[in-house]
């Protein structure tokens, strides 16, 4: 089938998910979860050879890491699916009525974006979780994943298109792409695409971005930071610190730099670094730190590298100003965390660092949609228009105007026969 055919059957078959019931999409969904459990050993088996595959390619040992699919995996996933299925349908909520005139109604409701193109890395998971969440936000969708993850991922998609399906969902709503050309040829078909979300680096975004005339979403580096300040508690920052860094390291919400009040370094420093030490993370560091724990030095990449490994980039700083004015330097809008017992510190903060995510005396690997309970997430919008942060039901759907009237036409209020009211009126669409 030509990539044009199938952009066309997507697009049609996206209108008809859109008018699907809540009843009709959680129980597609409840179908995809047991056909998740029901077929592990197929797709574990998968994933185990493009292990293989990938491992005698050596791709990378972040990469690797992302690609493992297990029991566990599979079991996050099903999580995450039941999950969905218990949060409110994003589709059809009013987000405003207004009565214009007498009889005549204005409302604002969320409706599904149409067909979504995503273009993400090699976590398998990511494919269960994008393809669940367009479901159930009546998004028709076109993934294309990694080409070290092709069999785990020609598996997933075969279980969640057939389950879906099997509980009546329009066929077609969802395709598997595996190809580069089938990218660029996708990103020529504005006519059937709505919206693209790339998941890679800024460089992949920004080529997105250039050569497409259809909306993106992209979901840039994730350079995140912590800010240990002056009289935090060193041993909740401690921990903080460590999970931020260590509890996943391949991941775009882990820490990559640490920026430390000069107050609190001398104290602080040679306690990370044991912890460090003992999680095998290699450390590097600004003049001051070096004064203050033996690291190799950093150089001005490393404050602007995302290192999804075990590395982190130290810096001592004078205080929030020079903390905040770094992050918003070398940042990439991802998630940033300050731990401080002051409130007012933690306010300033969490005003003037411009993040998508900002935290206070928390780890900033919460930053998921999952964990912020949106049901998993299709990336991290790290822009400013339409979505920002984890991006899940409500970043997938758009809205559209609905007036009601009663034969009203505009020259009766051009020619002021007739004045409109524009009456909140705090009332639900219905016909």
């Amino acid at each position: 089938m030509s990539m044009h055919e199938l952009a066309r059957q997507v697009k049609e078959s996206s209108l008809k998910l859109a008018a699907a019931g809540s009843e009709l999409k959680n129980k597609a969904l409840a179908q995809i979860a047991a056909s998740l459990n029901g077929r592990q050993d197929e797709i574990i088996m998968a994933n185990l050879a493009d292990l293989e595959r990938s491992k005698q390619e050596n791709l990378a040992a972040p990469l690797l890491k992302r690609l493992f699919f297990n029991e566990a995996k599979i079991a996050d996933a099903v999580d995450g699916i039941n999950s969905l299925i218990g949060l409110d349908d994003p589709v059809g909520r009013t987000l405003l009525s207004t009565e214009l005139d007498e009889g005549l109604e204005l409302y604002k409701v969320t409706c599904p974006i149409g067909v979504i193109g995503v273009i993400f890395e090699s976590r398998p998971d990511a494919l269960v979780q994008i393809a669940t969440l367009c479901l159930k936000s009546g998004n028709g969708v076109l993934l294309k994943g990694g080409a070290e993850a092709k069999e785990t991922n020609r598996i997933l998609a075969e279980v969640i298109v057939d389950a879906a399906a099997a509980a009546g969902i329009p066929a077609n709503w969802a395709a598997l792409l595996e190809t580069r050309a089938e990218v660029s040829d996708m990103l020529k078909m504005d006519r059937y695409f709505d919206l693209i979300i790339p998941r890679g680096s800024n460089e992949f975004v920004r080529y997105i971005m250039d050569n497409s005339a259809i909306p993106v979403l992209g979901h840039a580096d994730g350079i995140c930071h912590c800010y240990v300040d002056a009289g935090a508690d060193l041993e909740m920052a401690l921990q903080i610190v460590v999970d931020s860094k260590t509890q996943y390291v391949a991941v775009c919400n882990a820490t990559e730099t640490l920026l430390v009040h000069e107050k609190i370094a001398p104290q602080f420093l040679p306690l990370l670094q044991r912890a460090m030490d003992e999680k095998k993370v290699e450390l590097v560091g600004c003049p001051r730190t070096q004064v203050l724990i033996p690291v190799a030095p950093a150089s001005e990449d490393d404050w602007k590298t995302e290192y999804l490994d075990y590395k982190l980039s130290i810096k001592v700083v004078s205080g929030l100003n020079e903390a905040v004015a770094h992050i918003n330097k070398y940042g990439s809008g991802h998630t940033d965390t300050i731990i401080t017992a002051e409130k007012e510190r933690a306010a300033r903060f969490m005003e003037y660092v411009d993040s998508g995510n900002v935290f206070w005396n928390c780890s900033t690997r919460f930053s998921d949609g999952f964990r912020y309970g949106f049901g998993a997430e299709v990336g991290i919008g790290t822009g400013k228009i339409h979505a920002r942060g984890p991006v899940g039901l409500d970043g997938l759907v758009i809205y559209k105007y609905k007036l009601l009237g009663c034969g009203h036409v505009v020259e009766e209020y051009a020619d002021r026969r007739k004045t409109f009211k524009h009456r909140n009126m705090h009332k639900e669409f219905s016909l």
